[in-house]
């Protein structure tokens, strides 16, 4: 499978093949957005398997009267042999939890509309990649399926899932619709699959009029939650989406499904059967969860040095509140003589997948990092979170969510986990204290210099 190749100066590899892309955009109010971005393709780039999710998953039907099927083998879809060959080549050998709902839905006859909620490692990409690749009739060389991604990046790992899924139909063709790839006036598109961002397909779609949308048979709508944080992509999906014929199977997936997300996904998406995960009622009831008294930060950072020793007999991980406190303090560690993995906000998303990397292999057994940077990443070995800072809100009150998802890290899978917070102002007590009472959980004051205490709790 090939694909066209992108010839303009502002996307190109550096030296190392590390894509990047020219922005001017500042980071400022907008960098938490731009991160879900990031974050996205953060995940993808670090499964390297399906994330065995416990989530369970709620069909609603857009006929109740009809049947509900779901799927325990690839083989029970009755696809093509070079798809389920691809399947298999990938590595996938039984459908994930959302592949075994959405998969009957998106092949079934005649096309079925969906609009799901999938986390980022549930395997959603290869199941609406299929979907894709079921629908192609690879005679006909003009574009039939359309996938709109938030960003380059995004919309090239997509394309790399096509590239394999596809690899034993080597007569279908992928084109990328991004800024950057430039095509002479008048060329008509002869690929079947065209993956870009919204902008660019928009363009080919109405002014340039590569692609012909009232031939497309399917169009997919990934990563929704991302995409309506962008300026402009939310109006320019809804206008590509008004010029697809009335029969297009329309398949839109988010991580998230805030009301935002939900009067979009029903815009783009008529008459939808909808897959929604319920959320998980996570348990604190194997995390031991103590507190520290200090009075400053400094001692805060005496305090960790104290509680080291006990820390790295597994792996843990620093949180702070922000990217500042974050570099100082991996900076202070190291200066100390302890082997600590920073994962910062200014790094490049390859550069962070690399570090998560080390970490998860043991080569760093403590990682120091942000909310935003680590928001999403599963290592199983975590067994201690230390907030340094907690976590509060844009307000300033206790952001018990983030509490709830940091210090979840440990105690996965029924083992014992550890979490340590770090107090350092009546302020901060007060959060605390709202925290103990939100989850109805005891917190206990924990003294840093009592290291027999300390090691008890970290064995």
């Amino acid at each position: 499978m090939s694909s066209l190749q992108i010839k303009e100066e502002k996307v190109k590899p550096d030296t190392n093949g590390v894509i990047k892309t020219s922005t001017t955009a500042e980071k400022t109010d907008e960098e938490e957005k731009e991160d879900r971005a990031a974050q996205s393709l953060l995940n993808k780039l670090i499964r390297s398997n399906l994330v065995d999710n416990t989530n369970q998953v709620e069909v609603l039907q857009r006929d109740p009267n009809s049947p509900l099927y779901s799927v325990k083998s690839f083989e029970e879809l009755r696809l093509k042999p070079q798809l389920l060959q691809g399947v298999y080549a990938m590595g996938f050998n039984r459908p994930s939890k959302i592949q075994e709902n959405a998969l009957p839905m998106m092949l079934a006859e005649p096309p079925q509309n969906l609009i799901a909620q999938s986390q980022s490692g549930t395997g959603k990409t290869a199941a609406f990649v299929l979907a894709m690749l079921s629908r192609v009739e690879p005679a006909d060389r003009y574009p039939q399926c359309l996938c709109l991604s938030p960003t380059y990046e995004l919309a090239l790992q997509t394309g790399k899932v096509i590239e394999q899924m596809g690899k034993f139909h080597p007569e279908l063709k992928l084109a990328y619709a991004v800024r950057g790839n430039k095509l002479e006036r008048g060329q008509k598109i002869s690929e079947q699959i065209v993956i870009g961002t919204p902008g660019t397909v928009l363009d080919w779609c109405s002014k340039l009029r590569f692609i012909d949308p009232k031939r497309i048979k399917v169009f997919v709508l990934d990563e929704a939650d991302v995409m309506i944080a962008t300026q402009g992509h939310q109006d320019q999906s809804i206008r590509i989406q008004r010029m697809l014929p009335r029969n297009c199977q329309m398949l839109l997936f988010s991580a998230t499904f805030e009301d935002s997300v939900w009067k979009f996904a029903q815009k783009v998406v008529p008459d939808p059967n909808i897959i929604k995960l319920k959320r998980e009622e996570e348990t604190l009831d194997t995390i031991k969860q103590y507190y520290v008294l200090c009075n400053n930060r400094d001692e805060k950072f005496q305090a960790l040095c104290n509680l080291y020793g006990a820390i790295t007999i597994a792996q843990a991980m620093i949180f702070c509140h922000t990217r500042k406190t974050a570099s100082w303090l991996a900076a202070e560690l190291s200066k100390e003589g302890h082997q600590v993995a920073l994962l910062s906000g200014e790094m490049m998303v390859e550069q962070r997948a690399a570090v998560i990397e080390r970490f998860r292999e043991g080569k760093e057994k403590v990682l120091v990092t942000t909310n935003v940077c680590a928001r999403g990443i599963d290592v199983e070995q975590v067994s201690v979170v230390i907030n340094f800072d907690l976590p509060v809100d844009k307000d300033g009150n206790p952001d018990n969510e983030t509490y709830l998802h940091r210090i979840g890290r440990t105690g996965r899978f029924g083992k014992r986990g550890l979490a340590v917070n770090m107090v350092d102002s009546k302020h901060s007590m007060n959060i605390l204290n709202r925290i103990q009472e939100h989850f109805n959980k005891k917190i206990e004051r924990l003294d840093t210099d009592d290291l027999d205490e300390i090691e008890k709790i970290a064995n």
